[in-house]
């Protein structure tokens, strides 16, 4: 039973991370490429890491903390850096894909550049 429950879970990570590479391909802009690999990819590496953890925990019993340390490092890391990448193609100026219809951040970092460009 426990077997079937892992490969439940390792078949729903690999499903995951599949949409979110066709996500990367199929998306317009790098704002919504990063969203596809931050959301999607980051939820099939934990599942498929929780699938690995319960049956070397269950079956096994070897409870492994690097495995726990695993699905700490990537919950956290891969939304920031989703994040930052696309803070950082904002500011520099990557334009919006044609479909967008509303950028919220334009009247925020709009006067930003202003800023910048007095000084």
């Amino acid at each position: 039973m426990i077997e079937i429950i892992v490969a439940i879970l390792v078949l729903i990570g690999v499903a995951l991370a599949l949409i979110s590479a066709f996500g990367l391909i199929r998306l317009p802009d790098v704002y919504t490429r990063s969203h596809a690999a931050t959301k999607s990819a980051t939820l099939g590496v934990l599942v498929t890491i929780i699938g690995a953890f319960l049956f070397f925990g269950l079956s096994e019993g070897v409870y492994s903390v690097r495995l726990i340390l695993g699905i700490i490092f990537v919950f956290l890391t891969a939304p920031v850096a989703g994040h930052l990448i696309c803070r950082a193609a904002y500011r520099s100026g990557v334009s919006l894909s044609k479909e967008s219809v509303q950028d919220d951040l334009e009247p925020i970092l709009g006067n930003e550049e202003e800023r910048r460009a007095k000084k």
